[in-house]
């Protein structure tokens, strides 16, 4: 492991105990919606969530479906793993890295990723390994804060904070996840503004 994706690893496993906390009113107001919308449009047999994280999409889960769910860190999927034990919910949990995916060519209907590639070290890297892994008809599930370009001065101050953000909570809050997509070879079938532009929701497939 790399020592960017180390840090990673051990900020997010730092703050597991309380990442739910941290960002309860949000679910409340917004990201539980979110996460229905999101679900409500993925129907595929096989499934593989990238950055389980503490398992905020479990409840969201399409009936009748295979889900493969990774993370990176592993007091993450302590979390996930006892969320999907409270719902009666089989899962095959896994600790890995979306940058070097275990699994074989085309190995899923579906790709979902929500709230990650703010943090991965090298996210083009890992958005290739979501098209790698995909089956060429599959489809690509995204949900990702990304760095506003309009007016320039907020994008500038996004960038100014980034660094504080990235120490306390792991994440890039100036990600432009829309070009990365497209820089990892993925076709970017629908891109909707669910925030204002703050965050999107992507559907891409691999190219």
């Amino acid at each position: 492991m790399d020592q960017a994706t180390a840090i990673t690893q051990a900020r997010y496993d730092r703050i597991a105990p309380f990442y739910d906390a941290m960002e309860e009113f949000m679910e409340r107001s917004f990201f539980g919606k979110l996460r229905h919308e999101l679900w409500s449009r993925i129907s595929a047999n096989d499934i593989l969530e990238v950055g389980i994280g503490t398992g905020k999409n479990i409840p969201y889960y399409p009936k009748n479906s295979r889900v493969a769910a990774i993370d990176l860190s592993e007091r993450m999927l302590d979390r996930a793993s006892q969320k999907a034990r409270d719902l009666g919910i089989e899962l095959d949990l896994r600790q890995m890295d979306v940058q070097k995916l275990e699994f074989p060519n085309n190995s899923f209907d579906a790709a979902v990723a929500t709230f990650v590639f703010c943090s991965v070290p090298v996210p083009i890297q890992g958005l290739r390994e979501l098209g790698r892994v995909t089956k060429p008809d599959g489809d690509i599930w995204l949900v990702e804060h990304v760095r506003i370009n309009q007016p320039p001065v907020i994008g500038r101050m996004m960038d100014l904070l980034n660094p504080f953000v990235v120490r306390m909570m792991g994440a890039n809050v100036n990600r432009q996840t829309v070009e990365n997509v497209k820089l990892a070879g993925l076709q970017a079938l629908e891109v909707l503004p669910v925030r204002g532009e703050f965050v999107k929701l992507i559907h891409a497939r691999p190219a």
